[in-house]
């Protein structure tokens, strides 16, 4: 089985953070107090750009394993990519509340965190984890 890419490192995650460019670096580290507060644990670096919360094993159907995080995001060019679970309860409702967003499997991107309902945000990322937790 090939082995995944991406993997927890020792990295600095406050190096990673001041690497990054204005204005997208004031919204990563909102996000990031935000999340350290909701997984109630510190963050580390998954591979050279993802910043992780918590891991966990995960074993697929094909046989598949790896160790992720529980609740992720990433700071790039184009928008923020948060790696948040999907389907539980309130998820939909949530996302109408949310403002300007895309999603794609398990990702959600924002512009920026100002054109979002910070209070959606925060139920949304704490629901995530709470599935991700339980799983």
């Amino acid at each position: 089985m090939p082995e995944n890419k991406t993997t927890r490192t020792d990295a600095s995650v406050e190096e990673f953070l001041a690497s990054v460019p204005e204005p997208r670096q004031s919204d990563a580290r909102e996000l990031n107090t935000l999340l350290t507060e909701l997984a109630g644990c510190e963050p580390a670096m998954w591979g050279p750009s993802i910043v992780g919360f918590g891991e966990r094993h995960l074993v697929y159907e094909s046989g598949r394993e790896l160790d992720w995080f529980d609740i992720g995001y990433s700071p790039r060019k184009q928008s923020l990519t948060l790696y948040v679970g999907e389907g539980f309860d309130g998820y939909d409702e949530l996302l109408a509340r949310l403002g300007p967003h895309r999603t794609a499997v398990s990702c959600l991107y924002l512009k920026r965190l100002a054109d979002v309902d910070r209070e959606a945000l925060a139920e949304l990322l704490s629901r995530s984890i709470a599935a991700s937790r339980s799983a």
